[in-house]
């Protein structure tokens, strides 16, 4: 029965990434257009595609016996696809010296990850062992992924604008968080339920932000309008009144 709910879980755990993977394309499609990353970060992608790495291997029968975490892998690594595609956009249409610091962040991660691989694959030779190192780290790679929206909700308090903080990206990692951090629990893997733990809070924090903030941005709306109604009306006056 709990075999049963956990991949039914795993599947819908799945459907819901592929929405928070896809939620940023939108955002992407404007800096598309518009030719410039603007104030946007890239270290939220960055910190995705680690973790997306860490787990699709921690997924993969060398480090988990079997296919027992087969969702995982499955969905690690289609993140990985969309994170790489997001991250070649921003790289490529972002100014010289924001080039430079993400290619070598990128750089750094891949390194992190390439040292996992091979010590798990040729230092470790148990499964158990290999499943603590890799889950160690990808508990810390999930942690560090959740935990990077902080960022944007400190452009939203500095700005006062909902526009670096998407709600649907905010929505759907909070529903990604509270489904993993489930089937976890099922599963009794605490490499999967603690830094979906951490997810579930980080996800109700970016909600409550944006509810706030969103709020405050209707009545500023509003006044532009009022505003723009006023110099319109101003203008025909001047313009009906002419001696």
């Amino acid at each position: 029965m709990v075999t049963s709910i956990r991949v039914i879980l795993g599947i819908i755990g799945c459907a819901v990434c592929m929405l928070l993977y896809s939620a940023p394309i939108l955002t992407f499609k404007r800096v598309i257009k518009e030719a410039s990353v603007g104030e946007f970060s890239c270290i939220p992608y960055i910190l995705t595609l680690f973790s997306c790495l860490t787990y699709s291997w921690y997924g993969f029968p060398v480090v988990s016996s079997g296919w027992k975490n087969l969702t995982v892998f499955l969905i690690s690594s289609i993140g990985v696809l969309f994170e790489i595609s997001f991250i070649s956009i921003y790289i490529w249409f972002a100014p010289r010296e924001k080039k430079k610091l993400v290619t070598l962040i990128v750089s750094l991660f891949l390194a992190i990850f390439g040292m996992t691989l091979l010590i798990s694959s040729f230092i470790i030779h148990t499964h158990n062992m290999r499943k603590v190192f890799v889950g160690s780290i990808g508990v810390l790679s999930a942690m560090l992924m959740y935990s990077s929206p902080l960022v944007a909700v400190k452009q939203v308090v500095r700005t006062r604008s909902v526009e670096f903080m998407p709600f649907y990206l905010s929505l759907f990692s909070f529903l990604t968080s509270l489904i993993w951090m489930v089937y976890g629990l099922l599963g009794r893997d605490p490499y999967i339920t603690s830094p979906n733990c951490v997810g579930c809070a980080t996800g109700i924090l970016q909600l409550v932000v944006y509810c706030i903030y969103r709020s405050k941005e209707i009545p500023k709306t509003q006044k532009n309008i009022e505003s723009s109604m006023e110099v319109a009306t101003t203008c025909k006056d001047a313009t009906g009144h002419k001696p």
